[in-house]
């Protein structure tokens, strides 16, 4: 059972309700956006927390809002580089016992109690995910999007993990234990996209938005 799940139910789920309903107003006219997912422990000295400020200014300048964790690290990277760009920056906070604090680069910070409902605005309101390397957390996200689409609950978007001497391994494992052992199909592959550049990632996330205005 999940800790902050127990107690008064009533009460409990008037809470979420109001978390639903205030993330869905505060987005609504958003317009297309991208998420960023990655570590809160990556500092403004590693390459991808730079890689990441360049990405979202560059995202921002060609008019996507920008969506993070609202968090340190990776999630400041990208509301950062949003922010420098004069863009949209979200930031989707939530409390956490350490690691996350909000970051200032965001424009339009909201608040969460629950995961689960903030995973929820991340789907309802992105275009396209942007993954960089991360822990549990950015695991998590990462295979929650790619679960989404494989079983066709989301409209086909983007899914790219950035960096691929990070994410090589994993997908090495996916190869040789889930492919053979006929755990998914061979095409599940095909729902993300793995490369080392900026500006591939915003070509590819610019296409899309063509494809999906049409």
């Amino acid at each position: 059972m999940i800790d902050n799940l127990k107690g008064d139910e009533s009460w409990r789920m008037f809470r979420i309700i109001s978390e639903f309903a205030d993330g869905f107003d505060k987005l609504s006219d958003l317009g297309p956006a991208v998420s960023i997912f990655g570590s809160a422990r990556l500092t403004e000295h590693s390459p991808y927390y730079q890689h990441t400020v360049t990405l979202a200014h560059t995202l921002a300048e060609n008019n996507f809002a920008i969506i993070s964790g609202g968090g340190p690290g990776i999630m400041e990277a990208a509301n950062r580089g949003a922010h420098q760009a004069g863009g949209i920056s979200v930031g989707l906070n939530i409390e956490l016992p350490k690691e996350q604090m909000a970051n200032p680069y965001q424009t339009l910070p909201i608040e969460f109690r629950y995961f689960f409902t903030r995973k929820v605005m991340f789907v309802k309101h992105s275009l396209g995910y942007v993954c960089m390397p991360g822990g549990f957390g950015t695991l998590d996200e990462t295979f929650e999007a790619l679960t989404l689409l494989q079983t066709g609950r989301v409209s086909k978007m983007p899914v790219i993990l950035f960096g691929k001497s990070f994410w090589q391994g994993l997908i090495t494992w996916l190869s040789e234990q889930l492919i053979a052992n006929d755990l998914i199909e061979p095409i599940d592959l095909t729902l993300f996209t793995i490369t080392d550049d900026i500006d591939e990632v915003v070509e590819i996330l610019k296409q899309h938005r063509l494809k999906s205005h049409k």
